[in-house]
């Protein structure tokens, strides 16, 4: 893995205003017990603001669920977007560099590195497509966020498959599924197991795209 991988900046802004008082309970809830366990009264007692507060940010517990995987989808775009790895010249490393973050940022029990909008989603794809939508917009971002440098580490090597949009929905397919079962294990082997299947991920991303072009079909 490379050095220096975690940006010098907090993961997400401290919150200022009641509305994200609310939406950063909400991430803190959804992660350790989930959004349909979360209740309104939860959530105002965990930001420090009354339920009149609530519900002048938010007419139902569905648009709070929204507007959190909106939150969590903007912060979390933009701590990337600050990463170090951004500014390799070879695209397959800034790729690798990606992944490399990825797994440095899983650490302590699930809750304290699974996806908020993952998490959402598994629970509410069937209940609520405006949740639904909002937090596969969300996983969606991370994917886009990929393929430019997908690609081109795909053209730099002749590779024509896979295609770069399949591949980024990959990557995001095992980090979610990583969380997922990292949450059926006791809570200190939660982590090393998440990083051993990332890093699983890294090493076929890193074979794929250190093949020389005359290998390629």
């Amino acid at each position: 893995m490379f050095g220096g991988v975690i940006p010098n900046r907090p993961f997400r802004p401290q919150p200022a205003t009641a509305r994200d008082k609310l939406l950063e309970a909400a991430v803190r809830l959804v992660r350790a017990q989930g959004f349909s366990a979360t209740s309104v009264d939860q959530l105002c007692l965990e930001a420090g603001v009354t339920k009149g507060a609530f519900f002048h940010h938010f007419p139902s517990k569905e648009q709070l669920g929204v507007a959190a995987a909106q939150y969590w989808s903007r912060s979390t775009g933009e701590f990337f977007a600050s990463a170090p790895f951004h500014h390799e010249a070879d695209p397959a490393v800034r790729v690798l560099g990606y992944i490399d973050l990825r797994i440095a940022l899983i650490s302590g029990p699930a809750e304290s590195f699974s996806c908020v909008a993952g998490t959402m989603l598994q629970e509410s794809f069937a209940t609520s497509a405006a949740i639904r939508d909002a937090c596969a917009a969300s996983i969606g971002a991370n994917a886009r966020a990929l393929e430019d440098d997908i690609a081109a580490a795909l053209a730099a090597r002749g590779l024509v498959e896979p295609r770069a949009v399949s591949l980024a929905r990959h990557v995001q397919t095992v980090i979610q599924g990583a969380f997922v079962t990292a949450k059926a294990l006791p809570p200190e082997a939660a982590a090393p197991a998440a990083r051993e299947s990332l890093g699983h991920l890294r090493r076929y991303v890193e074979l794929l795209l250190s093949e020389e072009p005359s290998l390629a079909a």
